[in-house]
């Protein structure tokens, strides 16, 4: 009986191994060999510069990028091309906006002549917020690792155009407070980022997290207004970022 009951555990357990190595059952399981497929994709964008100073204006003003302002959203149409089992090729148009805040600091206020002082002990002299509209054109390539039932990582990265519709050509001069500096319209990204394909029952869900880099010196370095010239000679290089929280519906 002993002998029995030993034998029916170990069946048992063995059947129920058997059936946790299982593969669940499979959603969309021809969609990955559509050699074309559509989508469309929203999210949330965190915009930012980096800041490259001009020595020789460090005694005047100090300028800074107040933080990440996490209020950008984008609405992109996602057109996916399969090269092969692992590559895709992607292009997804679509608008993007967002903003970053400026601030101006006094750079002697607090007495010290560090030229890249803590800006916490800082006067502030000025403020501004710089919005902004995006014409976006991303091309990338997405790698896929196997599918392991409904899931598929993948990594992702490309170049993507950016045409910044808010950006103002000329200076304001009508709007001399607000209007200190001017930024270019155009850019050049390069974009790198990851996530998860989940296929669900009736389409594909992926989460990703990308980050975009600017190519181009955004400043435009010069000012027509007598005396107020030092704001935008304060800054010699501009660089813009961008992370990006992404969902895409295919």
């Amino acid at each position: 009986m002993k002998r029995i009951l030993s034998i029916i555990i170990v069946l048992s357990i063995g059947a129920n191994l058997t059936y946790a190595q299982r593969d669940k059952p499979r959603n969309l399981s021809s969609f990955d060999y559509k050699r074309l497929h559509w989508g469309f994709t929203v999210g949330l964008n965190s915009m930012d510069y980096s800041i490259i100073r001009n020595p020789d204006a460090a005694g005047y003003l100090y300028p800074d990028v107040r933080g990440f302002q996490p209020a950008g959203f984008q609405v992109n149409i996602v057109s996916d091309l399969r090269l092969s089992d692992f590559w895709n090729l992607r292009f997804l148009p679509g608008i993007n906006l967002g903003s970053r805040q400026f601030v101006y600091f006094d750079p002697y206020s607090d007495n010290l002549s560090d030229p890249y002082p803590e800006t916490d002990y800082l006067e502030e002299v000025h403020t501004m917020t710089i919005g902004s509209s995006f014409l976006d054109f991303p091309l990338l390539l997405k790698y896929r690792s196997e599918r392991v039932n409904n899931y598929r990582p993948y990594v992702i990265g490309g170049l993507s155009y950016r045409h910044d519709m808010s950006a103002r050509k000329d200076y304001n001069s009508e709007d001399q407070e607000d209007d200190r500096i001017l930024v270019k319209k155009g850019n050049l990204y390069i974009e790198l980022g990851f996530g998860v394909d989940s296929y669900l029952k009736y389409f594909k869900f992926s989460t990703e997290i990308k980050l975009a880099v600017g190519l181009r010196n955004m400043m435009v370095n010069d000012f027509p207004f007598s005396g107020q010239e030092y704001y935008a000679n304060s800054i010699s290089d501009l660089r813009s970022f961008l992370v990006m929280l992404n969902f895409h519906f295919e």
